[in-house]
């Protein structure tokens, strides 16, 4: 099933799937209005910890996030390809929790994130380039060919238009009907949080609003931009 569909029936949504609503609903202002700069104090912290190739990394995703021109196409696959450098690894190895939200700084500098950490930083760092909010979505999908749990970022050119998909997994850019691979399951804008269905959007599952322990990201992602 293409991810342009949706499933008729869907387990409970995760309790992490759903406190990503609040990153997204609230932090997006961090990211956007004037020129983005990352303060010398996190690059220096950044450096401290994870060596000086940390500093480069995040300068040169902040001169990513200050690339003029270029159509959507050219901004998702030039967003796409910069992440997609960035190496895999999941929250217990990395970060020794079980679940842990990272920063796009802290997912960067450390070089290391699971596909959360790819489809948010994508995620910001495309709304920042001036793709519309409405226009991405993160989605949760089951990779089938791994048999696991696994988040997206899909495009849309236009509502009703099939999607295409940036995905950790793959660096090609494919529309959601090439990928056969995966099976859609939730899907995540800054205007809500959705169970899919069979048509439209669904039955609503989460207001980011009462999601406050998400507030320590936000303020983290401010303090490093400041």
């Amino acid at each position: 099933m293409p991810l342009g569909n949706f499933l008729t029936h869907v387990p409970r949504l995760p309790a992490r799937w759903i406190a990503l609503l609040l990153v997204m609903v609230t932090v997006v202002p961090v990211f956007t209005g004037e020129s983005f700069v990352i303060s010398e104090r996190s690059l220096r912290q950044a450096e401290e910890q994870y060596g000086s190739s940390a500093r480069k990394r995040l300068l040169a995703w902040q001169d990513l996030m200050r690339m003029q021109g270029g159509n959507d196409l050219a901004k998702l696959e030039k967003v796409n390809r910069f992440f997609n450098k960035t190496r895999f690894l999941n929250d217990s190895t990395h970060w020794d929790v079980e679940d842990y939200w990272a920063t796009p700084t802290e997912f960067l500098a450390s070089d290391g994130g699971d596909c959360e950490d790819f489809a948010i930083a994508k995620y910001f760092t495309l709304i920042s380039l001036g793709i519309k909010e409405n226009q991405l979505t993160l989605t949760y999908v089951t990779a089938l060919r791994l048999n696991l749990a696994h988040m997206v970022l899909t495009y849309y050119p236009a509502p009703g238009v099939e999607p295409l998909v940036l995905d950790n997994l793959v660096d090609a850019i494919k529309s959601s009907s090439e990928r056969t691979d995966l099976l859609p399951v939730y899907s995540l804008n800054g205007s809500g949080l959705w169970v899919a269905k069979q048509r439209g959007k669904g039955e609503r599952v989460g207001d980011g609003s009462r999601l406050t322990r998400w507030q320590d990201l936000l303020t983290r992602m401010t303090e490093e931009l400041h």
